[in-house]
């Protein structure tokens, strides 16, 4: 099986050669660099603009890091297994579309809009899955599908204006504090938190890093890879969803402009910044989040310095396009060492 999976690495990274010195043990830990990022661009901020450093700014961060990070986990979670999910924007946009409609036009209790919404992207994440597994599609294609498809059943539903008079229960979920963090924020933590113990404290976990990793070796391990890779589409699906939730309690209105465009871009982003590799296989959680905070931060910051909105895009991109160069000479370096 490839041994260049992250269960691998991240023993070697921790520190069980005790002879190694301590720094140079945490200079080789993959996500160092990502998160020294986070903690240069953070006091840059605060240094230049002090309400960056805010408590009001810092829980408005709080609020946009947990919309971004959950798809950002469930998208991390699909690359893992080789794969991709470009419908996690779109599918956050239309749950909050189904959610708000549920609510509002159908009349149902807030509880029962918020499981179907959850069931109907636990089954689009599903036909992703058997799609990718069972008929071979490319995973690009399948999830582009759903990403069209999203889009237009959003506008379907609304005509393009917004669903208005939503329960209070989301607003509850989407603006509350718990000693004044964020509960989204608190949400955010507690899927990071699971995601981490799943990937590296679960037999089922390691098996996502092999069938990402060697798909053919894990298939001659006798590991269910469709499975493993059903699953996480699945879990993509449901994560956008439960991201619906936050951004329509925050909100108050069911939205039908604009809301989850690009953000697809956005995960795939942190994921990779992140320390995930597009081919699959590597990565870890603490990357993954460290990639989505400097992301935020990034973003955050072009506002507190009053650039122009027009120019995130341009700087999400340019990130990006580094975060995929430095992929790339990770996996080339990685390929001569062995």
């Amino acid at each position: 099986m490839n041994t260049r999976t992250a269960p691998a690495q991240a023993a070697t990274a921790a520190g069980k050669e005790p002879g190694r010195p301590l720094i140079r043990r945490l200079a080789q830990t993959p996500e160092v660099g990502v998160v020294a990022a986070c903690v240069v661009v953070f006091v840059a901020l605060a240094l230049d603009k002090p309400t960056f450093a805010s408590a009001v700014n810092l829980q408005g961060m709080g609020f946009d890091l947990a919309q971004y990070g959950l798809i950002a986990i469930g998208e991390s979670l699909v690359i893992l297994t080789g794969g991709i999910d470009l419908s996690v924007g779109a599918l956050l946009g239309t749950s909050v579309i189904l959610m708000s409609w549920f609510d509002v036009r159908a009349g149902l209790p807030p509880l029962l809009a918020i499981l179907i919404t959850l069931a109907i992207a636990g089954t689009v994440g599903l036909i992703h899955g058997l799609a990718v597994t069972r008929l071979k599609m490319p995973p690009f294609v399948v999830t582009l599908v759903t990403y069209t498809v999203a889009q237009g059943v959003t506008l379907a539903i609304t005509s393009g204006t917004s669903i208005t008079g939503v329960s209070g229960m989301f607003g509850d979920i989407g603006q509350t504090y718990v000693a004044q963090i964020p509960f989204p924020l608190i949400v955010f933590a507690v899927v990071a938190a699971a995601a981490w113990f799943f990937l590296e404290r679960t037999y089922v976990g390691r098996q996502v890093y092999a069938v990402g990793g060697n798909p053919e070796a894990a298939r001659l391990a006798g590991i269910r890879g469709e499975r493993r890779i059903v699953s996480m589409y699945v879990t993509s699906s449901l994560l956008a969803a439960i991201g619906g939730i936050m951004v329509l309690g925050r909100m108050g209105v069911g939205s039908a402009s604009g809301v989850g465009v690009g953000w697809e871009l956005s995960a795939i982003a942190a994921a990779v910044i992140g320390g995930v590799s597009l081919v699959g296989g590597q990565g870890r959680i603490l990357g993954i989040v460290a990639g989505t905070v400097l992301l935020e931060l990034i973003n955050n910051g072009l506002t507190a310095l009053q650039i122009n909105s027009n120019y995130t895009n341009i700087v999400l991109g340019c990130v990006l396009g580094l975060a995929i160069v430095a992929d790339r000479l990770r996996a080339r370096g990685m390929a001569r060492r062995t």
